[in-house]
């Protein structure tokens, strides 16, 4: 008789009772989901955390007598272990979000999707696949990562200087994909990257709308080159980094600007990494260079594939440091990475590459 399969245990945290029960009674549909316990508030969820010892947390952001953010704070200090944020679709619920991500927090869900029964078919199991992907991470990696980037981002950032060349037609190009604990792998590798860069940089995170705005902008208050989410008319700048928005596909025209589109979702997701690397390589070939960070999943190997095929080069993050080891592994897997490197080296790679790059340009050009 074969053993029974380790089921995930989790804690649902959340001040409405409405929400706890549907919450609960959707991931009970999952036979590899047990529903260990509910907590109504912060406070309840602490103590509930020590007693039951759940796998994850499923967080809501609003509550009373100690909300989500500081109650995730409690959680990373005292019994870490992954939690996924439970967020609202304002503004305001995406920088809160954001805010959660830094402090530890694996991932969030649009809790509106959920609880409407309007919305809940097209929720399908990504939830419930989040949860199962935060049951697999370290969590003393999770805990490393989130003190590292809270030491670093305590730090000032130092004046950008004057844009002089930088602002011009970029002649190399950057592109940066990540998923799951891709913002805190975002927050390390984009600030390490230096005023002068001689390459403009491309991001593709996979998150919603208004999540991907608060995140530029928080990439843009702790790093030394300018960041925005990209709008459609934009175009590419060497010194400077585009996030692709939420929801769009971003794709990149012959003269370097940019286009937002609406077309199908690859691999289910929009943005796609693999749809705006596809662009970038007809355009730059040889002068791409693809990095691809953490995250669920395998978008980002045709892309880095057809980087390869041009003569571009690839960096993948190595396990040792990856929240989650998918999409790192797909392109491992396929042979693809000139570099493999933990995520406190991929800056100065980053560097090293765009400079040795340009100075090949300047030997060819004389």
């Amino acid at each position: 008789m074969s053993d029974a399969i380790k089921k995930v245990k989790v804690l649902v945290v959340d001040d409405s009772a409405f929400a706890r029960l549907t919450i609960s009674k959707y991931l009970a549909t999952d036979p590899a989901i047990e529903v260990v316990g509910m907590a109504r508030d912060g406070l309840d969820a602490l103590d509930k955390v020590k007693l039951l010892d759940p796998d994850v947390v499923t967080m809501d952001v609003e509550m009373p007598k100690l909300d989500g953010i500081g109650t995730l704070e409690r959680i990373m200090a005292e019994h870490p272990r992954p939690v996924i944020m439970l967020s609202s679709i304002t503004a305001e619920g995406a920088e809160v979000t954001i805010r959660a991500l830094e402090l530890g927090a694996i991932d969030f869900f649009l809790k509106p999707s959920l609880i409407n029964p309007t919305g809940r078919d097209a929720v399908n199991n990504e939830l419930i696949d989040k949860i199962k992907g935060a049951a697999t991470i370290d969590v003393s990696k999770l805990v490393w990562q989130v003190k590292k980037l809270l030491a670093g981002t305590s730090r000032p950032v130092a004046a950008r200087p004057s844009p002089g060349q930088f602002g011009e037609k970029p002649r190399r190009v950057v592109i940066i994909g990540s998923s799951t604990g891709g913002p805190r792998a975002l927050y390390e590798v984009v600030p390490g990257i230096p005023a002068d860069i001689p390459a403009t940089v491309v991001i593709v995170q996979h998150m919603p709308a208004k999540f991907t705005k608060s995140m530029a902008d928080r990439l843009n208050e702790i790093s030394r080159i300018p960041v925005k989410e990209a709008e459609a008319g934009d175009r590419l700048l060497t010194g400077h980094a585009l996030v692709a928005p939420g929801g769009f596909h971003m794709v990149i025209t012959p003269g370097g600007g940019i286009e937002l589109t609406l077309d199908k979702a690859v691999c289910g997701l929009r943005p796609a990494i693999d749809v705006t690397m596809q662009s970038l390589v007809r355009h730059y070939g040889a002068s791409c260079l693809g990095v691809i960070l953490t995250g669920m999943g395998s978008d980002g190997t045709n892309g880095c594939a057809m980087i390869k095929a041009a003569g571009g080069n690839v960096i993948s993050e190595d396990q040792s440091t990856c929240v989650i080891y998918g999409m790192p592994r797909s392109v491992a897997e396929a042979g693809l990475p000139d570099y493999v490197l933990p995520l406190h080296h991929i800056a100065n790679e980053i560097v090293n590459y765009c400079h040795k790059s340009a100075k090949k340009d300047a030997r060819v050009s004389v």
